[in-house]
């Protein structure tokens, strides 16, 4: 058995369903996402800023357990982190490790939980990555965080909000933070090549 799918198997490559939701958003957003279990932390991370929505404009990090994972970088290396070019998902997560942290953008702080869902054998028709679900819109960059997001949606909502037209035209004039396009999602992420 590996990561509790039987050895006859092993031929067919092993796919990881996750599970991404942006800590602290209340109503939540979230995605569902189909990877290879032996895809690299820099590959998961092109997935994450796709199906979540960021743009790649700030530094990122895993966390798993004690560990952490980043780009090298010169910032992060005060930060005691480990080099994430050559780390895999299925050597952090199985099926006695099931969750890590992805934090984007330390000045905004956007954190991220990972659930591994379930582990399961690819199927020949689908090209992986693939986004099978989720619910919202990702927050604008450089927004001021989960709380700047929280009084950037009620601006847009109030009319007589003082930032209301301001944040009209900082956003191009229209924004619905109850948007998610899967297809578009998934149409990037074809694009990206990855």
């Amino acid at each position: 058995m590996y990561n509790g799918v039987s050895m006859v198997r092993l031929t067919t490559p092993i796919i990881f369903r996750l599970r991404i939701e942006l800590l602290e958003s209340e109503p939540l957003i979230w995605r569902r996402l189909l990877v290879p279990a032996d895809i690299t932390l820099p590959r998961l991370h092109r997935c994450l800023q796709i199906v979540m929505g960021w743009e790649n404009y700030h530094l990122h990090s895993f966390e798993a357990g004690q560990a952490r994972y980043g780009p090298r970088e010169a910032e992060l290396e005060d930060l005691g982190m480990e080099d994430e070019r050559r780390v895999r998902l299925d050597a952090l997560l199985d099926d006695t490790r099931r969750e890590l942290r992805y934090e984007y953008d330390y000045g905004d702080g956007w954190e991220h939980r990972i659930v591994l869902e379930q582990i399961e054998t690819a199927n020949d028709r689908t090209h992986y990555p693939v986004c099978t679900a989720g619910e919202r819109a990702c927050p604008p960059e450089d927004v001021g965080g989960i709380h700047g997001y929280a009084d950037f949606v009620a601006s847009l909502t109030d009319r007589r909000h003082d930032a209301h037209e301001e944040n009209l035209r900082w956003i191009g004039g229209v924004f619905d933070p109850a948007g998610f396009d899967l297809n578009a999602v998934n149409r990037a992420l074809r694009r990206a090549r990855l």
